[in-house]
């Protein structure tokens, strides 16, 4: 029998704006056959999943989220890959907003007519209560055969129409009435809720100034292709990812890193999309196309985190399946158990039931998690602070103990060679040796040999074959005059015993900070050549920053114990040393089964040790690597961003948990005013609709996030 054929499926959905709403279309779809890997992002109004539409076709699926009250529309790879910020529609042009000018309508009418003949206000008003219910009574019974019988939709006709029963028409009326307007101002918050991404978006151009045929002309950015050389004139933003081949000037690229300190620009320098020209024009060689620019990777990483729910998330979308009918049972025993027990009147406590129904509605409490960890991620975006989901958001502010990487981390990643000491070669003979068996490494220490070759311009010599490395021990080369090999003194000392006094020279620039490495022909060591990485400004005060909160810092690195206690007791932390990738990688686990511990890295050799932190956290100003790899980006390259992104996380854990507690506490307080009289219908619906919007309003508040040390 042959698998089903998936195939990804992405559905743009208009019309939600609660957690409520998601998990309906969610329950929804996955009863269809031939659907999988459901999930649905009220925040990005999205739909993603796997489709075999042997079972079930694409217009079919699209006509059950019609039921449900919404609309849908294919996203394409076209359509996706440039984010494009929605036009937004007339409240009274949406379907929302015509609900409410038609239960509006009717309940004046209901009330006129009421006025007018008195003998018939009951049937008047009941007669347009039933009309007015008939849309959301639709909904709730589209609802329940998809699989969510215990929707808001079905909690407020159920009251709605219990309300007609008992001749309180006009009372249900109004109930009716103010729930349509509650999900007008519901959609208004879920709008401004979702500003953050609309203000990324923002920021790309979506024109640009380019050069075709020895002309300048306006082109849309969409259309710059990889090698156009775009004008960017004073005050104009980068239209996409680029490099000056021409002129120099202070760019501002906060829109990006969050940086506010304008950054100087020549030729050769790296400028992202977004990010603002302040002086000189600058001539711009495209190096990404406009979907492909950083602030397009960063909206849609930003997206995706969104649309992944956070363990607190999920824990609440548990929770309400079975909360709302446990309500229901309740408002059942309240309308039942005091008139059969207690001998008291049935239409009492049956209005008391459906406010009680009413109040009971799980929409605030759905709302509570994803709305803050919403506001969360798009805060950090515009902080440079890039998270890559709800979960990572939630474990920061759960660390225990940081660890750092040294090379690129705490330091600036740049070494240079400080020393060069030779045994029996020519200096400059055996610097341009080093510099050939380097001359393809991406590793920084490889690259101060080579740069320092280049800068006394030395003849680097050919190599034979390419060069082969042991990592964390040498990279060897086979040159004309034989085999030359560029290692660590541990490794040299295992071919031969160094030359008499090198292991003092070698000891006492370490003690220096120095990195030293040996340069040996064959088994023979030539000399020393020692190199150094600056600590980055920030790095103690980051450091101090994060033990002032009760967290514990370590250095893991590859380099020799000398070395990392030099530029460990530099910034006050604790150093390990002397650590191959497999063992950085084993101590990262240890100490991640004890408690969360996040590591700190360049996102390209630590990527090992990265993924098996509770969360991993890259360094990197808005590189592919920094974007695509571990949890967690610094766009800043500052390490100040790591005590800021705990930050975040506990305000918006923070924030979660008083979310929870104004959802319940309000419930519970007109729970207590249902039950001895005093709260109305109306009220009811009103309490349900107010704690959405405070809810909302109060998640909106982590966008306004600063952080601290810029």
């Amino acid at each position: 029998m042959s698998a089903p054929s998936l195939s990804p499926i992405r559905l743009q959905i208009e019309g939600m704006d609660c957690g409520a709403c998601a998990l309906k279309i969610e329950v929804a779809l996955k009863r269809l056959p031939g659907t999988s890997d459901v999930a649905v992002s009220y925040q990005n109004e999205t739909l993603s999943l796997q489709l075999d539409d042997t079972q079930t076709s694409l217009s079919k699926l699209e006509e059950q989220i019609r039921s449900l009250g919404f609309t849908s529309s294919l996203v394409t790879e076209e359509t996706r890959s440039l984010p494009v910020k929605k036009p937004s529609l007339p409240l009274w042009k949406t379907g929302k907003g015509r609900l409410v000018l038609l239960t509006g309508l009717l309940l004046a009418a209901g009330l006129v007519l009421e006025r007018l003949l008195p003998a018939y206000a009951v049937i008047i008003t009941s007669v347009a209560a039933l009309i007015s219910v008939a849309p959301f009574a639709k909904r709730a019974v589209a609802g329940a055969l998809a699989g969510s019988p215990f929707t808001i939709e079905t909690l407020m006709s159920v009251a709605a129409i219990g309300a007609v029963a008992i001749g309180q028409g006009e009372e249900a009326l109004t109930v009716i009435f103010l729930f349509a307007v509650g999900e007008v101002l519901e959609t208004l918050a879920a709008g401004r809720a979702r500003a953050g991404i609309e203000a990324l978006i923002s920021l790309v151009p979506r024109t640009a100034r380019v050069v075709r045929d020895g002309q300048i002309v306006e082109v849309e950015a969409e259309a710059l292709d990889i090698g156009d050389i775009a004008i960017v004139r004073p005050g104009d933003r980068v239209p996409s990812d680029g490099t000056v081949v021409d002129g120099a000037s202070e760019v501002d690229e906060s829109p990006v890193t969050g940086e506010s300190v304008p950054v100087f620009k020549s030729i050769g320098a790296d400028l992202y999309a977004g990010s603002i020209n302040a002086h000189s024009e600058l001539s711009v060689r495209i190096t990404h196309k406009a979907a492909d620019n950083t602030i397009a990777r960063i909206i849609h990483l930003v997206e995706e985190a969104q649309e992944s729910k956070a363990p607190t998330a999920r824990f609440i979308d548990r929770f309400s399946q079975w909360y709302t009918p446990a309500a229901m049972l309740a408002a059942a025993l309240v309308i039942i158990i005091p008139p059969l027990a207690f001998g008291q009147d049935w239409t009492t406590w049956i209005y008391r039931g459906l406010a009680t129904l009413l109040i009971a509605c799980p929409c605030a409490l759905v709302i509570s998690t994803p709305t803050a960890i919403a506001s969360g991620l798009a805060a950090g975006a515009r902080q440079g602070l890039l998270i890559k989901g709800g979960a990572a958001l939630e474990t920061l502010g759960k660390i225990k103990t940081v660890a750092f990487d040294k090379t690129g981390t705490l330091t600036r990643g740049k070494p240079q060679v400080t020393d060069i000491i030779t045994f029996s070669a020519d200096e400059t003979e055996m610097l341009a040796r080093a510099a050939a068996v380097e001359a393809n490494t991406s590793h920084p220490l490889g690259k101060a040999i080579v740069e320092a070759a280049r800068a006394r311009a030395l003849d680097i010599p050919a190599t034979f074959g390419g060069s082969t490395a042991v990592p964390g021990k040498a990279v060897t080369a086979r040159l004309r005059a034989g085999f030359v090999s560029v290692g660590s003194p541990a490794f040299a000392a295992e071919k031969a015993p160094l030359p008499e006094g090198a292991t003092a020279k070698i000891q006492a620039m370490e003690r220096e900070g120095k990195t030293v490495v040996v340069v040996m022909a064959g088994k023979s060591a030539e000399g020393l050549i020692a190199i150094r990485d600056e600590l980055r400004e920030d790095a103690a005060a980051a450091v101090k920053a994060l033990q002032a909160r009760g967290i514990a810092t370590l250095m893991l690195t590859g380099d020799n114990q000398r070395t990392a206690s030099a530029i460990a007791g530099q910034i006050g932390v604790d150093a390990e040393a002397e650590l191959l990738p497999d063992a950085k990688l084993a101590r990262i686990s240890a100490l991640a089964s004890q408690a969360p511990i996040a590591m700190v890295g360049d996102g390209i050799n630590d990527a090992p040790a990265l993924a098996a932190a509770s969360v991993g956290i890259a360094m990197g100003g808005g590189t592919d690597v920094a974007l695509e790899t571990a949890d967690a980006a610094l766009l800043r390259d500052r390490v100040t961003g790591v005590p800021e992104l705990i930050a975040l996380s506990k305000a918006t854990l923070g924030n979660i948990w008083q979310n929870i507690a104004l959802a319940l506490g309000l419930k519970a307080i007109f729970l207590v005013t249902t039950l001895t009289g005093t709260t109305t219908l109306w009220m009811a619906i009103l309490a349900d609709t107010g704690a959405t919007v405070l809810v909302t309003a109060n998640a909106l508040r982590l966008l306004a996030f600063k952080s601290r040390g810029k």
